[in-house]
């Protein structure tokens, strides 16, 4: 896949700026991209990964890549992001900005707002978020929302952990409306590795099962 050497770079140890400084990085191949339940890769496997850059404070900043189908010209999506992780009045609160990039395509980047607030209770965790994207070329020059709410469950008995999330979009990118649901688990294997299958689904494209294979730092 042509993202594979490029995301192998990720996995190299990176030397620490300061103690107040910490990393992150996965890689991961999965047997479809999907995304608030539209399929993004033609329903063929691709690779993807991350790498971020955290301070103490809570600012954060790194970059996430996928392959993607053919959409206007592009074959990779490209997110840079920054932002701020915290809690707030007992609550988990993060928030940021992302660039999402498609190298070759045709008036199709956009910028969105990211706001998520989460909590844990024992060995769930709720959280709630909305993705919002100003009028820009890259949506139509039609403003899009995405309000998500995601229930996370991992005791510490079980050997695996299961979530489920629902969402919904209207805008630019859903002009009619869109419903979107995604039920799923995941599995920790050996050496930072895990597995994980997802259900994802609307009400505008037929569902599908998504497994993948995925490495932590």
């Amino acid at each position: 896949m042509r993202l594979m050497l490029a995301l192998l770079m990720i996995a190299l140890p990176v030397p620490a700026a300061a103690q107040s400084w910490s990393w992150d990085a996965s890689l991961a191949v999965v047997s479809e991209y999907r995304d608030r339940g539209y399929d993004l890769s033609a329903g063929r496997p691709v690779a993807q990964g991350d790498m971020s850059l955290s301070h103490a404070s809570g600012v954060y900043g790194g970059v996430w890549a996928s392959d993607i189908a053919d959409y206007s010209g592009a074959e990779v999506e490209v997110t840079g992001f920054i932002g701020w992780a915290g809690e707030m009045g007992g609550w988990d609160v993060d928030v940021g900005v992302w660039q999402n990039v498609y190298p070759d395509g045709v008036d199709v980047d956009y910028v969105e707002i990211p706001l998520q607030i989460g909590r844990a209770f024992g060995s769930a965790t709720v959280s709630v978020g909305a993705v919002w994207a100003p009028a820009q070329t890259g949506t139509g020059d039609d403003e899009n929302l995405w309000m998500w709410t995601r229930l996370d469950w991992a005791p510490e008995a079980w050997p695996l952990s299961v979530h489920a999330q629902l969402g919904h979009e209207d805008g630019g990118f859903a002009p009619d409306g869109k419903t979107d649901w995604l039920i799923g688990a995941e599995v920790p294997i050996i050496h930072r590795f895990a597995v994980g299958l997802d259900w994802s689904d609307s009400d505008v494209e037929d569902g599908a099962l998504v497994a993948r294979l995925r490495w932590r730092r």
